[in-house]
């Protein structure tokens, strides 16, 4: 199951508000931090390849000692911040040549929308 914190916006020493509807508390998922050496083999992984799919994704896992999600969700993370330092540099480039870029709202576009930054423990 879960890993949850204690209820969101509750106070345990009195009753619940008129803003509450008295039904089961809110949850807060509880943020994984990894060790320094789950990181750094994580991130030896990314450099061979940015997609750990199937098998090695659970070998990795059970290597690392982690779950199958945690790993999923540390790539997929990872994806995100690769994208945005890209990005980044060419933009970086294109100002040192004075190439001016239009401001656009996102470089979402092109990305893949399940890759959105997810917090899962389990």
């Amino acid at each position: 199951g879960l890993e949850l914190s204690h209820c969101v916006g509750t106070n345990p020493l009195g009753p619940a508000g008129p803003w509450r509807s008295g039904g089961p508390c809110k949850m807060k998922r509880v943020r994984t931090v990894f060790k320094p050496e789950q990181l750094e083999r994580l991130e030896q992984e990314f450099l061979k390849q940015q997609y750990m799919v199937g098998t090695e994704r659970v070998d990795l896992a059970a290597t690392l000692h982690l779950t199958e999600t945690q790993v999923k969700v540390w790539f997929q993370n990872r994806r995100i911040k690769w994208r945005k330092q890209s990005m980044e540099q060419k933009a970086a480039k294109l100002s040192q040549f004075g190439v001016i870029q239009p401001a656009s709202a996102d470089s979402t576009d092109s990305k893949d929308p399940e890759e959105d930054p997810v917090d899962v423990e389990l």
